[in-house]
């Protein structure tokens, strides 16, 4: 009788726990949230960010960019602290964030309810709330006549780069033709330079200003191994085309000390075109 009282003991106690093991594998399964993925990039953009479990994608230029939204502006809880593009935040400077123009933008900003026009750099990304398209610095949203009211519609021009040694104003700026610059393709990069250089010469034979640049980052020094020189965006397309057929499948497009491009605004994503 002891013996059946415990087997029944045992087995009730046996299945309980099974149904723990179980109930616990449900629950985590069910509360386990899949983290997306990187969202694959066109070519030639720079790759996505994500802020707040949503991700943007930043455009290669602002060639032509023109855009109509919602305005607001950031003050005190920013100040001080570093923008996307390593700047540090100063609430009484004129600049501004956007989501996907490139950093370093310069863009024309109309307050189209007081028709009050702007001329500034975009710093930082953001504004991160639906339905704003710029975060405007205290000082710029002053000028633009909106901290009163915290937001107001705008329309976005995007300029160009400002020449060095001048300052803003509209006649300071030189509009950009993205698609035209000096372009180069890197093939490989190596923490050995010895490898590096193996590459170079292996290269060199067959496609013309075959080079090698250095990358030191603070913590790691990489050599970079580029070819070719082409003074288009196609003409390098089509020859990182050619390289990725012959085996180069991680070939990319660089622009190098360009007159027509920014080179600022290239040398951010140069590894992601």
């Amino acid at each position: 009788m002891k013996k059946a009282a415990l087997q029944i003991s045992s087995n009730y106690i046996g299945g309980f726990i099974v149904l723990l093991v179980l109930l616990f594998l449900v629950y985590t399964g069910c509360s386990t949230k899949k983290t997306p993925s990187m969202p694959e990039h066109p070519e030639g953009y720079p790759k996505p960010y994500k802020v707040l479990g949503k991700w943007y994608q930043p455009l290669p230029h602002a060639w032509e960019f023109i855009q109509t939204g919602t305005a607001s502006w950031y003050g005190k809880k920013f100040h001080g602290r570093k923008t996307s593009n390593g700047e540090i935040y100063n609430m009484y400077a004129v600049s501004a964030a956007h989501k996907t123009l490139p950093l370093g933008t310069y863009v024309r900003v109309t307050n189209l309810r007081n028709k009050r026009q702007l001329d500034l750099r975009i710093n930082d990304r953001g504004p991160f709330v639906d339905g704003r398209v710029i975060d405007l610095s205290y000082k710029a949203g002053q000028k633009l006549g909106i901290i009163g009211t915290g937001t107001a519609p705008v329309k976005i021009v995007a300029l160009g780069r400002a020449p060095s040694g001048k300052k803003m104003g509209k006649a300071a700026y030189i509009p950009e033709n993205y698609e035209q610059g000096n372009f180069t393709i890197q093939i490989g990069a190596f923490s050995e330079l010895q490898n590096a250089q193996r590459l170079k010469m292996k290269m060199s034979r067959v496609y013309r200003n075959a080079h090698i640049t250095k990358y030191n980052n603070g913590r790691t020094i990489l050599y970079r191994v580029r070819v070719g020189r082409c003074s288009t965006l196609m003409e390098a397309r089509r020859l990182k085309k050619k390289l990725k057929r012959n085996g180069f499948n991680n070939a990319m497009i660089v622009a190098e000390e360009m007159a027509a491009i920014s080179s600022k605004t290239f040398l951010r994503f140069e590894a992601n075109i």
